[in-house]
């Protein structure tokens, strides 16, 4: 294992420096994607892959995150970090010249290989820099503030671009950060290796293995509705991500070189934090995913309002790091602000189940306020907790395994939310259609999928069907938001329950450790 090298305290700030622009990087393209989507689908059409654009990044990403935790733990993240910088740019630039939603999905997943290099590496540098535990909180702020910088301009910036510039333009945001931190990432950050004597390297033949259980969880969660759950093709696809997931953990034993080395999980602190991180991934993403289109195609709010009323929610999970940094070092029992956290998640999704279209404004901001600040009691103390629970040399790979558990929790709020949605929404308008006797197959392939409600073409149309086929357009549309409403609603009373289940884990957790030493907690 190389040694660290001997830095002083603004080279130290400067390599922090370089990280928190790594994180803008990823934040913001997170947020100002979500506030855009409506729109992109208003032009590029094609409602049915409306979760695949973010299914495919976060396929990807939670791919490459414990390969690149790996690999960073085997050689230094530095060089992972520069490169996953320029994949992850040029991937941008090719999303905002797609000319189809097919082609925005490819580009998606190619852009999420760079995401997931620069998560699973990001983190674990902050853990290089600064490896005690409660010194690290206090720079953990720095992340949070960087991270809260990016989602508090993400949803207005996606917004406003989105209405002046396009939708393109909201991908082209990241070209000017990445170099920013394309610099300050090579001059600052150190190259430092933990690698032990008996390393083997990684093991490929798992990293494909890992990709085919990825891929196939993600098609099992996504044709349900699809397919429809008494096809058999569907049981068959099931099968067969399960089928790939216990090859998977069986190769993993018994490999020399494993991506996900299985002595982590002899730990119970780690098989809990990573059952909580994926629960909180799943309830994130279905919050910050689905209250843009809640907010446009629900509400009839403007790209631009709906950025500016989902801000408090992305903005409130930076405060509610930053408080959670200033208690973590003075309490006795740190670990409990995890549950204090889900908690107020619980009560902030369950407000979020109640709201209308003529709900206050304010009170829209605060319900997503509190649902920001309960995560902010979350995200950095998963992250904390499970590096003090391992040896330093597994830092990276267990830094990696909550952020891969996050995101295929968020893969799989993607697939339930959107099957939960589409299926609630198809209910109550063909519900409506056949009440109002219409039959025309024009307008009934209008409805097929709630695009309508934010396509302004689509609109004009079904005014004009109206006239000549004498039905009351306005009513259908209005029951058409009604069912967007109620299913995005029925998503969030998920949520609820995802939340309460974590909160039962959470208070299972032992004593937060603070390790200042090479061996386990």
């Amino acid at each position: 294992m190389s040694a660290s090298p001997v830095r002083s305290r603004s080279q130290s700030v400067a390599a922090m420096l370089g990280i928190c622009l790594v994180m803008l990087l990823i934040a913001l393209d997170q947020t100002v994607v979500g506030t855009a989507l409506p729109r992109v689908v208003a032009e590029l059409q094609g409602f049915a892959l409306y979760q695949w654009v973010a299914s495919a990044y976060l396929l990807t990403t939670a791919v490459m995150i414990p390969i690149a935790g790996r690999l960073g733990d085997l050689h230094g993240r530095k060089g992972l970090v520069l490169a996953a910088i320029v994949l992850f740019t040029l991937a941008s630039a090719l999303c905002g010249m797609a000319d189809s939603m097919l082609q925005l999905v490819l580009a998606r997943g190619l852009q999420g290989i760079g995401g997931g290099m620069l998560a699973g590496t990001a983190f674990a540098c902050v853990s290089d820099l600064f490896p005690e535990p409660l010194e690290r909180v206090r720079w953990q702020a720095m992340l949070s503030a960087s991270f809260g910088i990016a989602t508090a301009m993400g949803p207005v910036l996606g917004g406003w671009l989105t209405e002046h510039l396009g939708w393109r333009s909201v991908f082209y945001v990241n070209l000017p950060v990445a170099l920013l931190a394309l610099p300050v990432v090579w001059i600052f950050l150190p190259h430092i290796v933990h690698r032990r004597a008996d390393d083997a390297g990684i093991d490929w033949g798992g990293a494909l293995l890992l990709t085919l259980s990825m891929c196939g969880l993600l098609l099992a969660s996504e044709q349900g509705a699809t397919l429809g759950f008494g096809n058999p093709l569907y049981w068959a696809i099931v099968v067969a991500a399960i089928v790939l997931c216990t090859v998977f953990v069986r190769h993993q034993r018994r490999s020399r070189a494993p991506v996900i080395p299985a002595h982590l999980f002899s730990t119970p602190a780690v098989r809990q934090l990573c059952v909580i991180s994926a629960l909180t991934g799943l309830a994130m993403f279905v919050l910050v995913f689905y209250a843009p289109l809640l907010l446009q195609g629900g509400f009839g709010f403007s790209p631009k309002m709906a950025g500016l009323l989902v801000t408090p929610l992305l903005v409130c999970v930076t405060i509610g790091s930053i408080i959670n940094g200033r208690l973590m070092p003075r309490l006795a029992h740190p670990e409990k602000l995890i549950s204090w956290g889900l908690l107020g998640l619980m009560a902030g999704c369950a407000l979020l189940v109640t709201l209308e279209h003529d709900s206050p404004v304010a009170w829209l901001a605060l319900v997503f306020s509190l649902c920001g600040l309960s995560l902010g009691f979350q995200l950095p103390n998963l992250t904390l907790q499970v590096q003090s629970a391992v040896t330093r040399q597994d830092t990276g790979i267990a830094s990696a395994l909550i952020q891969t558990n996050r995101t295929l929790g968020s893969m799989f709020g993607a697939s339930l939310a959107g099957m939960l949605v589409n299926v609630r929404y198809g209910h109550e308008i063909g519900a409506a259609l056949a009440g109002s006797g219409v039959t025309d197959a024009r307008v009934t392939q209008l409805f097929d999928s709630p695009q309508l409600l934010v396509r302004a073409q689509d609109l004009q149309t079904l005014s004009a069907l109206s006239h000549a086929g004498g039905f009351d357009a306005a009513t259908l549309v209005e029951q058409a938001r009604l069912g967007l409403v109620s299913g995005i609603h029925l998503a969030f009373a998920g949520c609820v329950l995802i939340a309460g289940i974590s909160f039962a884990i959470s208070r299972r957790l032992p004593p937060f450790a603070d390790r200042r030493t090479d061996s386990p907690a």
